[in-house]
């Protein structure tokens, strides 16, 4: 048999390792590495410093007409938003998106004219979804069929757009 193998659980060949790692070496590593940080930061705090004056410097001459009184083309009065062409960067996004959410649920759920000379009006979803189901879907006339003249199709869709209740009328 093996010598190797000893009845009193004792393995001469393996042991723990008695030498562990010290806080000399994992300090100077936190050290050099905020070093590091520090270092860094002071090189993109100049680095942005002298990309800010250079651009400061290479700033187009100001057209002498022009009715702004600063010298810095970069900043913008609040008056000086609207002289600014479409499309405009949004200021308050989420004010401006309820804005024109407001007022698309306001053209959806309103009447109004969309070309008054023409005739052309717009009325609320919910009407038109209720005429489209009283009225069906317009069809296509088959072939060989002669269309309907347009006098016709004025007359029934009058008769049709009414909804006015009509008195019943007595028979004699």
């Amino acid at each position: 048999m093996s010598d190797d193998i000893h009845i009193d659980g004792q393995n001469e060949e393996m042991d723990f390792e008695r030498e562990d790692l010290g806080a000399k070496p994992i300090l100077i590593f936190l050290l050099s590495l905020t070093i590091g940080c520090v270092l860094v930061a002071l090189v993109l705090k100049g680095l942005y410093s002298y990309l800010d004056t250079y651009e400061g410097r290479h700033q187009p001459v100001q057209n002498p007409l022009a009715r702004s009184t600063t010298a810095d083309t970069r900043i913008v009065e609040q008056g000086d938003i609207k002289n600014f062409p479409q499309p405009r960067l949004e200021t308050d996004e989420t004010t401006e998106i309820n804005n024109f959410r407001m007022q698309e649920e306001q053209t959806l759920n309103s009447y109004g004219w969309v070309d008054q000379s023409a005739g052309v009006a717009r009325i609320p979803i919910d009407r038109a979804m209720a005429l489209l189901a009283q009225r069906g879907l317009p069809t296509r006339p088959q072939a060989g069929v002669a269309p309907p003249s347009d006098v016709n199709t004025a007359k029934e869709a009058a008769r049709g757009a009414d909804t006015s209740i009509k008195p019943a009328t007595k028979k004699k």
